[in-house]
């Protein structure tokens, strides 16, 4: 890959080690006489100044919109921007999460794809592995790293030595209860409310039965779609205790004893009426279920999601961890978000490129003010806690220790997609679980092996 030699970036790569870590590179004393650097860096910010291009942003709604019109907030972001370097111009466009994935990969193929786009590891991943991205390794210098202080948020964005995506905030996906009709039903003290808020399997069942003796709805099982299917994989392994994936992400794991008896448990939940049976809903439902008071509790929630509903909610949530096995810590999927750069051959439009994504994920006000517009928490520690007063968002913010290994960056992901919901019909169906989740395993370890 060709490197534009006035790029800011690529002059703090020079003066930055290697990073460490799996995924990583390792660390390299590649550090200049300290005068000599400065000068360079002031030099070569000067000519970033001056440079000259013209990139399009597609962004999917990740920012809260303002006065509720899409890209409002966006075009902010443009303008700051162009008081800092007014020779690069840039067009942002909207997408949506529903069209917006197979318009980029039609764009991709017709050689008409934008120069940034705003998303996460799951899909930017792919990207760089169909080879159509620049390499973001020259931004994630031996600061930024020290910063943001968690190997498994940068290997994340890594493929062996190449970055192709670099993160601005993550968010962890957990439970959600309704709070305001625990405290009406005499149930609230069925939860933990202290330190990290986690809690057993079997303080999980005697709290949805109790609410089924109130005539609550329990939480959805979604499975129609791959619609928020992180929610439902993410129930079945903290129920269990068992990971989805080895740490190596070289096969699935997610179909132990304990995986075997826990899905059955989710099963039994449904048959009895303490979960609803959503065969035919996905994740958005199942949240709308809850947000309008409907379900008594989520599977599927996160910090991201109560930013951009809470508005319309007359009740007051309480998050939760998954419930796990005594003595089992809760193993949390999150999001990363986070750009990336396509290659469109021209070196002006990756320095430019890159030179937006800096300043929207480091600027010293735009930075903090573009993650709490997501509603999710920056990667870098030095923002600190930019939600201060908030009960739920700064207990959010706290579980970051949990963060499990980061497998949506596996090889077959995409595929191994197409075979989870299908498997969870089954078993609502009446297929014998084992032989259901034992199948589900083969067929993911398969799609491993179709991608390599």
């Amino acid at each position: 890959m060709k490197k534009r030699a006035l790029s800011l970036m690529l002059v703090m790569a020079m003066t930055a080690g290697m990073l460490a870590g799996c995924g990583t590179k390792d660390a390299a004393d590649t550090k200049e006489d300290a005068g000599k650097e400065e000068t360079a860096k002031e030099e070569v910010k000067e000519d970033d100044t001056d440079l000259e291009a013209e990139i399009t942003w597609w962004n999917y709604p990740n920012f809260a919109a303002v006065d509720e019109t899409a890209g409002k907030y966006e075009q902010g972001i443009i303008e700051a921007f162009n008081e800092k370097y007014p020779n690069i111009k840039v067009n942002i466009e909207m997408i949506d999460f529903a069209s917006g994935p197979e318009k980029v990969t039609n764009a991709i193929q017709g050689g008409t794809v934008c120069d940034v786009l705003f998303d996460a590891p799951g899909r930017i991943i792919q990207y760089g592995k169909d080879g159509v991205l620049a390499d973001l390794d020259d931004m994630f210098t031996e600061e930024f790293v020290a910063d943001v202080d968690n190997e498994k948020l940068i290997n994340a964005c890594y493929v062996g030595d190449n970055a192709w995506m670099y993160p601005i905030s993550s968010a962890p996906f957990l439970m959600a209860f309704n709070k305001t009709q625990l405290e009406e039903f005499g149930l609230l003290d069925m939860i933990n409310l202290e330190g990290d808020r986690s809690w057993t399997v079997d303080q999980y069942q005697a709290l949805i039965k109790a609410l089924k003796e109130k005539g609550a709805n329990g939480a959805v099982m979604f499975c129609v779609s791959q619609g928020g299917d992180q929610g439902t994989r993410a129930m079945l392994a903290n129920l269990s205790g068992t990971p989805i994936t080895n740490d190596d992400l070289t096969e699935y794991t997610i179909n132990s004893d304990a995986a075997v008896e826990a899905l059955q448990m989710i099963v039994d939940n449904v048959k009895d009426g303490y979960m609803l049976n959503g065969s035919a809903q996905d994740g958005t439902a199942s949240i709308e279920e809850f947000v309008s008071g409907r379900s008594s509790n989520a599977i599927l929630f996160s910090p991201g999601v109560y930013n951009n509903n809470k508005a319309k909610m007359e009740f007051e949530p309480v998050f939760l961890p998954f419930p796990t096995p005594e003595g089992v810590d809760p193993a949390l999927e999150y999001l990363i978000d986070g750009f990336c750069v396509f290659d469109n051959g021209d070196e002006n439009k990756i320095a430019a490129s890159k030179l937006l994504i800096d300043f929207i994920c480091n600027d010293a006000e735009w930075g903090p003010k573009n993650v709490v517009q997501t509603g999710t928490f920056p990667v870098r520690q030095s923002f600190g806690n930019l939600y201060e007063g908030d009960e739920n968002m700064t207990y959010l913010a706290s579980l970051t220790k949990y963060y499990s290994t980061y497998y949506n960056t596996i090889d077959g992901f995409a595929e191994m997609r197409t075979y989870w919901f299908p498997m969870l019909q089954a078993v609502l169906s009446g297929e014998d679980v084992k032989t259901a989740l034992d199948g589900f395993v083969e067929q993911a370890n398969q799609s491993i092996a179709n991608a390599q």
